[in-house]
């Protein structure tokens, strides 16, 4: 009996609060890191802001603040839902998909050798290339927008799609779960006011879909052959075929062999 009260004791003063704190911690930190990899970031620091103004308005009585504020609570929520909908749209596909409880995706496989020897191919006789890895966000809406392949993924392939002034040039291809299923797909342009006015439309193009969705994008500059990353939000422009490497390797958890080809 007594040992039954100690154990009931236990389990309800002690493990089961540390694991509430615990579990609650967990939450708290991948919605963080999850707001980090996107723009709505600048969202949580508003919001942050219009709380504390609100604090200071009601600490000190201020009635005509107070008043405003109050006024113009609801257009506040529709204009940030309009402002920062592509954000809130990833962070809410991502808790859809479970991503707040998943420190590591399942590695596909995927031989990238072939995109990376294209790559630097293309780069070479400035013919333009966009590339789209998808990861865990599928893109049945862009695929639509292209010609489906389902083709087996090769450097000889790409090179012929880019290489030549073909229909397909101008779009995008889609590499999912090693194989290219499309290609001269069109992807949303980014609406980012402070991108470089040197960038043209595939780097728009790259950064639009990667604000939108979780996808990696490779970037061919025809102008430049400079190759670049789109992800997260963010581009990484003009990199070194072992960084691209590196980091295609790292956001699409590849194994060592899937470099062999």
């Amino acid at each position: 009996m007594m040992g039954w009260l100690f154990d009931s004791w236990l389990l309800g003063s002690v493990i089961i609060p540390i694991l509430d704190i615990l579990i609650l911690a967990l939450i708290f930190y991948r919605a963080y890191t999850i707001f980090l990899q996107t723009r709505a970031v600048q969202l949580v620091r508003g919001t942050l802001l219009i709380i504390l103004l609100y604090a200071f308005a009601y600490i000190l009585r201020l009635e005509t603040v107070l008043w405003l504020l109050n006024f113009l609570a609801p257009s506040l929520v529709i204009g940030i839902a309009i402002i920062f909908q592509p954000e809130l749209r990833k962070i809410f596909t991502q808790l859809g998909q479970g991503k707040i409880f998943r420190f590591k995706e399942t590695a596909k496989p995927l031989q990238i050798d072939g995109v990376l020897k294209a790559s630097q191919m293309l780069a070479q006789q400035r013919r333009g290339a966009l590339v789209v890895f998808v990861r865990s966000v599928g893109q049945k809406n862009i695929v639509e927008t292209g010609s489906t392949l389902n083709a087996e993924l090769s450097s000889a392939l790409l090179i012929t799609i880019f290489g030549s002034d073909t229909p397909l040039h101008d779009g995008a291809v889609i590499i999912e779960d090693g194989k290219l299923i499309a290609a001269g797909a069109f992807l949303p342009l980014s609406e980012q006011q402070d991108i470089r006015r040197s960038f043209g439309t595939r780097h728009r193009a790259a950064l639009g879909l990667a604000e939108e969705s979780d996808a990696v994008i490779l970037v061919v500059s025809e102008e430049t052959g400079a190759i670049s990353l789109a992800y997260d939000a963010t581009l990484y422009y003009d990199l070194e075929p072992e960084e691209v490497r590196s980091r295609l390797h790292e956001l699409l958890n590849l194994d060592d062999e899937d470099f062999e080809q």
